[in-house]
């Protein structure tokens, strides 16, 4: 759905997409767990680095506070699509890069779905 800005259309996105990485820190021990104990800032430092690297000047790549998922950590959100990952790995991290933000697929086996639980 386009929101008028007053003048009909939206404006042009700033950046063709924007990537935010939780890195949320809870207190050691809390029962959700948190982005930032399974290493979300060297991950999200490596996907900036590399983005670079991939020329991606129009992806921006930020640090996001709790995204409410950390529990399934560490996590991302691409937008404008909304589609969130799981990446625990740089090898990992390559592959949304090419895929998704590239290629403009997908990596199915690490996407996050709306009703996923932490294993048990």
């Amino acid at each position: 759905m386009t929101q008028s800005n007053g003048a009909g259309a939206d404006p042009p996105l700033f950046y063709r997409h924007h990537v935010f990485c939780c890195t949320n820190e809870r207190p050691a021990g809390h029962p959700r767990g948190c982005c930032k104990a399974k290493g979300a800032e060297k991950l999200r430092d490596y996907m900036k680095a590399r983005a670079k690297e991939f020329g991606l000047a129009d992806v921006r790549i930020n640090s996001a506070g709790c995204l409410d998922r950390c529990e399934l950590g560490p996590t991302m959100v691409i937008y404008p699509e909304g589609v969130w990952y799981r990446c625990e790995t740089r090898e990992e991290i390559d592959e949304v890069l090419r895929t998704h933000l590239i290629e403009g697929g997908r990596v199915e086996r690490l996407m996050l779905q709306p009703d996923d639980k932490p294993a048990s």
